[in-house]
C-alpha cells in the first residue's frame, strides 16, 4: 500500500512543481498519509485546498483505504 500511495505523490510531484512547491512522502501510519509540503506550497494561503481537496483525494482514488492525509512541519 505504501508503494501505491508514493507512487500516487510522484504523479503529483509536477503540478507543485510548476507553482514552485513540492511534496515529500514522510510516512503511512494507522490509516493516514504524512506529508511535508515545501516551497511554494509552504506558506500558500491555498495549502488546504491542495492538501485536502487535491492530494488526498487523488491518493484515496488510488488507495481508498486511507483516512486521511497530514501535512507535517519538519
Amino acid at each position: 500500500m505504501e508503494e501505491k500511495i508514493k507512487e500516487v505523490i510522484e504523479n503529483l510531484r509536477p503540478y507543485l512543481n510548476m507553482d514552485g512547491g513540492d511534496i515529500e512522502f514522510i510516512k503511512y501510519e494507522d490509516g493516514y498519509v504524512y506529508v511535508k509540503l515545501s516551497g511554494a506550497c509552504q506558506n500558500c494561503e491555498l495549502i488546504d485546498v491542495t492538501l485536502y481537496d487535491g492530494i488526498e483525494e487523488m491518493i484515496k482514488e488510488e488507495v481508498p483505504e486511507i483516512k486521511g492525509v497530514i501535512n507535517v512541519d519538519l
